[in-house]
């Protein structure tokens, strides 16, 4: 029998992490779109990054900066009592730093393609930046949303490197699925390793599926 604690848990650092990226990258995408800023080519390194920097290297600065023994920890300890590392709230903080290129890249794509008719037109009728972009833009790149939300939760779904390095192996506080196959099969417990690992592969290729099948207009197609 396998251990459900992973999977929830695993569950709703998915959901959570794919709920901030979502509020975080939309106006992040937004300037990186329209900008003429001379700083972009950085801002857009940094948010890639983590699309080729091994998840252990970003696991060990993310422990350094968070650990009480450094300025940072230390801070946060003292005058908030909040402890990052080995804890849920690290989880969540290192998963959104290490899925924010899987939710933004795809939007600020979306965006990029739109003619620029689009904006212009909603601001000759006196709408504001903001309304804009809620109203006008981002109506019209809902694929690109979808794209950036699934890949954002698959990705979250299936870290290992950065949640191990962040939060170590404690059960029902930061043991996600992935440690728990790290485990299983450490124990050489392939059985349950099997299980978990398929149960991760049937959620990832069902959510790939539905996406594609929805940004290629199938499922229209299948119900005419």
């Amino acid at each position: 029998m396998i251990d459900w604690g992973p999977i929830i848990l695993t569950a709703k650092l998915a959901l959570l992490t794919t709920s901030i990226l979502f509020v975080i990258s939309i106006p992040l995408a937004y300037w990186l779109a329209t900008t003429r800023s001379k700083i972009k080519p950085i801002i857009e390194t940094l948010v890639s990054m983590p699309l080729v920097l091994p998840p252990t290297v970003l696991g060990f600065y993310l422990l350094m900066a968070f650990s009480p023994g450094n300025a940072f920890g230390a801070w946060l300890q003292e005058y908030f009592g909040i402890q990052l590392i080995f804890s849920f709230s690290g989880l969540v903080i290192g998963s959104i730093i290490y899925s924010l290129p899987f939710m933004v890249n795809p939007i600020q794509s979306g965006l990029s393609s739109l003619p620029t008719s689009f904006s212009e037109a909603s601001y000759v009728l006196g709408k504001s930046k903001m309304n804009t972009l809620l109203n006008v833009l981002l109506p019209n790149i809902k694929p690109s949303l979808l794209t950036g939300i699934v890949l954002a939760f698959a990705h979250t779904v299936g870290e290992f490197g950065v949640v191990l390095m962040i939060g170590g192996n404690i059960p029902d506080k930061t043991k996600v699925v992935s440690i728990a196959i790290y485990d299983e099969v450490e124990a050489l417990n392939y059985s349950n390793a099997h299980l978990y690992s398929l149960l991760l592969f049937g959620i990832t290729f069902v959510v790939l599926l539905s996406v594609y099948m929805i940004n290629g207009g199938y499922l229209k197609r299948f119900w005419k």
